[in-house]
This record gives structure tokens, C-alpha cells and sequence, in this order.
């Protein structure tokens, strides 16, 4: 006797620009692999799109590197489809320096223990699934699909938003979820859809604008790369007045000066930004806020120990508790009856 169907699953691409390489030739550019699953009943009337961080890739919601169901195993059961994204140069989407352009350099291990699991937050942080030295195999398996971001950030961008409109266009209306450096991915696809996106669900992005540490980001990499749309237009992120202000943690807070332009896609859609108190996200997770309500934003900061979920970092998808997480955001969808 057969087993039930539980899901159905597939892959495709989007987006596969034909041009010509060095030595002539055709060959698709910039194309981003989608991986969905379905429950054999859905019973969600929105898919979720998963925008993985980093240099990551999308297996970053398929498992975890202790080897765990992922976010997307688990929102199947919940009666989501599900659609994981490889952004453009990353994991199954291919990346040639003379096709897609020139690589950056790839994050060192030491820099991804100092976000995902920092020595200064170890005490509260018990949800992280392995140690904090760049030998441990949990670290290694976390490590190892991780690559290289394109060098050049305006170009990566606008790719990213490219695609993304082209795969909503696509699947139609969705829940956009999005982590870390693939927020300007998340952000500008509801810029380019805002009638395509339900919610925005921003889990410890950078975004327009941040600051997360005196130089490790700047402003520039995440608003100057592909300004979004503002009411009255700017067509260029120089055209912003922006004024720094100090903060209760002591990193400084970029806002616009008043009268503040709108954001006039991004104020369409209702934004959760979502933090952990074990990670260095928690010290900032205000400015991103601050900023998008003074556009006109229907923004809510949804801080995990205020849902009674402790002990997590930057990487709560991959943690123990993972499903715990996932939770918050499910609740916060129902609250907004985006189910």
C-alpha cells in the first residue's frame, strides 16, 4: 500500500538574461533558483517567499547545520506553500566574474561567529546549536554554503529586485520573509510590488537606512544601491536630508529631517521587524523602526522575549528553538489576518 501524499515540490528559475561571454558565446545572466513545496492541502491563502541573509543560500531555511527541519519544512505543515530563493549569485544560482560581475570577498568564519554567535552575548544566548570556535562542526556546517556577495552592491541590488518581482509576478500575492544582508532584497521587491507583497516580515535586516557597526556597514551599501520610492521623489539618496541622533545604546540613529518624505510602496504593507535579545541586532532593531514609521510605515517591532522565546541570536531560523520563533511570526500574520 502506497503512502499518502504529504507535499508536492518542484524548482525553476527565474529571470535568465541572455548575453555573451568573453570569447562569444550565449549564456543566461543573473538567472535565481526557486525551490517550493506545497502541502497536499493548502489551506493558506498566501504563499511565503524565504529570502535567505549574507553570502547564505536558501538551504539556510531548508535545515539546520545540526541537521534539523528548517522554517520551510515547517510552514508546510502549517499549510503554506513555500517558495526558497537562491539570491542571484548565491547557492544553485550560479555566479562567473565575467558573466554576472566581479566577486567580493567571502566572509571569514571569525566575522560570522562575531554576528551569529558573539562572545559578548554568550551567556543569554543558549539557543545557538553548536560552539563559538571556527573548528566546531556545527560552525563548519553553517560555513560551508557560504559564499561571496558581488562586489558591486548597486548592481547586486538591482538584480535582486529584479527577480523578485519577476518571481511575485509570477506566484502572485505573497508573504515576503527576509533575513539580515537579504533585506534590500525583501524590501525592494515590495517597492517594485507593493500589490504583490501582503507583509513584509524583516528578521534582523539591514535596510534602508542602518547602522549596525561603526565599520562594518555604512549607510550607502543599503539605501544608495537602489533608492526606493519616496512621495515627494527622490531620484537619487543624495536628494535625502538626513540628520544622525544619538540613542539609548550608544549607536548613533539616521532619520530624515522633517517634513520627511514618505515611503510610498514600502507604506502599503504591514512590516514586522523581528529581533532576539542574544544578538547585536537588539541594539539598533529601533533605528530601523524609527525610520520607516517616520515614512509613513505600518511597522511593528516584534522582539522575541516579549513573545516569551529567550535565548537566541542573529541565526533564530538555525537555532534549537527554531520552530519556537517561527511561532512569533504566525502569530504576528494572524494578528494582522494574514494567513
Amino acid at each position: 500500500m502506497s503512502e499518502p501524499i504529504t507535499s508536492r515540490r518542484g524548482f525553476f528559475w527565474v529571470g535568465a538574461e541572455p548575453t555573451t561571454q568573453d570569447g562569444g558565446g550565449t549564456v543566461p545572466r543573473g538567472q535565481m533558483y526557486v525551490e517550493w513545496e506545497s502541502p497536499a492541502e493548502e489551506s493558506r491563502p498566501y504563499p511565503v517567499v524565504l529570502v535567505h541573509g549574507g553570502g547564505g543560500q536558501g538551504l539556510d531555511y531548508l535545515g539546520t547545520p545540526d541537521g534539523r527541519p528548517g522554517w520551510a519544512a515547517h510552514l508546510v505543515r502549517e499549510g503554506y506553500t513555500v517558495y526558497v530563493v537562491d539570491r542571484p549569485g548565491h547557492g544553485r544560482s550560479p555566479h562567473h566574474p565575467d558573466v554576472l560581475g566581479e566577486m567580493g570577498p567571502m566572509m571569514p568564519t571569525e566575522a560570522y561567529l562575531g554576528v551569529f554567535a558573539p562572545e559578548a552575548f554568550a551567556e543569554g544566548h543558549t539557543q545557538w546549536p553548536g560552539g563559538r570556535t571556527t573548528d566546531d562542526p556545527v560552525v563548519g556546517q553553517a560555513m560551508a554554503g557560504s559564499g561571496p556577495m558581488l562586489a558591486d552592491t548597486a548592481a547586486m541590488h538591482a538584480l535582486e529586485q529584479r527577480r523578485m518581482a519577476e518571481l511575485l509576478d509570477r506566484i502572485g500575492p505573497a508573504v515576503v520573509v527576509c533575513h539580515s544582508a537579504g533585506g534590500p532584497a525583501g524590501y525592494l521587491a515590495a517597492d517594485a510590488r507593493p500589490d504583490l507583497v501582503r507583509a513584509l516580515v524583516a528578521i534582523e535586516t539591514v535596510g534602508p537606512p542602518f547602522a549596525v557597526r561603526p565599520g562594518v556597514f555604512s549607510l550607502d551599501w543599503g539605501l544608495a544601491a537602489a533608492p526606493l520610492t519616496y512621495d515627494p521623489p527622490a531620484a537619487d539618496p543624495g536628494e535625502l536630508r538626513l540628520v544622525t541622533r544619538e540613542s539609548d545604546s550608544g549607536i548613533p540613529m539616521t532619520l530624515q529631517e522633517e517634513p520627511a518624505r514618505g515611503l510610498a510602496h514600502l507604506s502599503r504593507m504591514p512590516i514586522a521587524v523581528v529581533t532576539a535579545e542574544a544578538s547585536p541586532f537588539v541594539l539598533f532593531d529601533g533605528h530601523l523602526v524609527a525610520y520607516l514609521e517616520q515614512a509613513g510605515c505600518d511597522v511593528e517591532l516584534v522582539r522575541l522575549a516579549e513573545h516569551g522565546v529567550h535565548g537566541n541570536g542573529h541565526g533564530m531560523m538555525l537555532e534549537r528553538n527554531n520552530r519556537e520563533v517561527l511561532q512569533v511570526v504566525l502569530d504576528w500574520l494572524e494578528k494582522r489576518d494574514i494567513r
